[in-house]
């Protein structure tokens, strides 16, 4: 497909974007319901177009964690049509009042949520991810242009039939909702749409995130990739950390929210290591750990020079002893990627300084670093985790999914 076809998606999305700028909430809410009636009612096809793209990616010799990823189950058919019917249950962004005043003269101001307009999203495997966006975009007024991957093609193609369907059934223009071809240059017209495009927002794997930042004439929303750190205070309780490590690294190991470093402080070493490596010998979960960890168990791998500063995204786990707080902030400051970072402490000035002193989009104090996520924060569906400071930080969800317009009213005043 050449950029003058995706220049005529791009022009039915405006069109259909300027229909959903005034669609009403009930109108979208009933969309969103028979996008997940759709969903649900095509899961075969959803399935057996999945089936292909995962044969096809083991085939290839793609890693286990990206075929994870990738793969749809009726359960995860089931949640994403729970999100989008999560998301028909939230209040509707579009009109809030951000802030409002009248100034000394009589003239009323307000700052009031409107839609981006056309929303582009450039992403990786996860076919869930289609249909999370389009059910926000469309609740946020915005008509969205998909762009996934290679090897999520079929499975695009089936979510968005259904979705598309959806829309229909709920006469609202099924162009809201629109699959580019997979593949470089589409995305390579997309990110240079200026103009017919308003914002693009990339969510995948650090190469895709860069190369739409630094490519895209189109302003960006940069999600973030998820170097994430657990840290054990001296005063942790120790089998709140254990339970919390297990979770945040093993429950799902492929996602960016997972844990991927663990620290702990040296005064209590000799009894949070063994707890800690049993834990994560019992979850098949490798360590990769400094000298302090090397002695505590035969089991350890020694870190490399660079294993503390990405994400693994699979069973294995970096590790290191701390000597202090200031350390595993030190530390933390050195090879975050500004996601979520945690601490496991009792006390309180600990945490207080930990909150204050770590700068990520989110902060958790004796919580799973699983929780950074829309719908556990109570957004239903979200688009990604934002870790600029620009717009928008944290879960993305309908709010972060607009902008802002100022209404100004008046009796007839003018400026002196």
């Amino acid at each position: 497909m050449s950029s003058m076809d995706i220049s005529r998606q791009a022009d039915a999305a405006r069109a259909a974007s300027r229909t959903l700028a005034v669609t009403r909430r009930e109108v979208k809410d009933a969309a969103l319901e028979a996008m997940a009636d759709a969903l649900l009612a095509h899961e075969p096809a959803l399935l057996a177009a999945n089936a292909s793209d995962v044969a096809a990616a083991r085939s290839s010799g793609t890693d286990e964690w990206l075929v994870d990823r990738l793969s749809l189950t009726s359960k995860r058919v089931a949640d994403m049509a729970d999100g989008l019917r999560s998301l028909a249950r939230l209040a509707d962004p579009v009109g809030d009042v951000v802030r409002g005043w009248t100034n000394p003269n009589g003239v009323q101001i307000r700052q009031v949520r409107v839609p981006f307009g056309v929303v582009g999203i450039i992403y990786e495997a996860r076919p869930n991810v289609t249909a999370d966006a389009a059910g926000i975009c469309l609740k946020a007024g915005n008509a969205v242009l998909l762009c996934g991957s290679r090897s999520a093609e079929r499975s695009n193609q089936a979510v968005v039939a259904a979705l598309q369907e959806g829309l229909e059934a709920a006469g609202l223009p099924a162009d809201s909702v629109q699959l580019l071809p997979a593949g470089r240059e589409a995305s390579a017209a997309l990110m240079a749409a200026r103009g017919k495009v308003d914002v693009l927002v990339p969510r995948g794997g650090a190469g895709l995130i860069a190369a739409v930042v630094e490519g895209s004439k189109v302003p960006v929303i940069e999600t973030g990739t998820g170097n994430c750190h657990l840290y054990v205070d001296a005063t942790a309780d120790l089998d709140m950390a254990r339970d919390i490590l297990v979770n945040a690294k093993t429950q799902r190991p492929s996602v960016c929210n997972a844990v991927e470093t663990v620290l702990v402080h040296s005064a209590i070493a000799e009894n949070a290591l063994p707890i800690l490596l049993a834990a994560m010998r019992e979850k098949g979960v490798t360590v990769h750990g400094d000298a302090a960890f090397c002695r505590a168990s035969t089991d350890v791998v020694p870190a490399g020079p660079d294993e503390y500063d990405g994400e693994y995204l699979t069973l294995d786990l970096a590790a290191r002893v701390v000597n202090d707080l200031d350390a595993a902030i030190a530390h933390i400051r050195e090879h975050t990627t500004g996601h979520s970072e945690t601490i496991i402490t009792r006390d309180l000035i600990s945490a207080e300084r930990f909150v204050a002193e770590v700068d990520a989009a989110v902060v958790l104090v004796n919580a799973s670093s699983r929780f950074t996520d829309g719908g556990e924060f109570g957004f239903g569906a979200e688009i990604g985790i934002s870790t600029q400071k620009l717009h928008a930080r944290g879960p993305m969800a309908l709010p972060e999914m607009t902008s802002t317009k100022y209404v100004v009213t008046g009796t007839g005043q003018i400026r002196p």
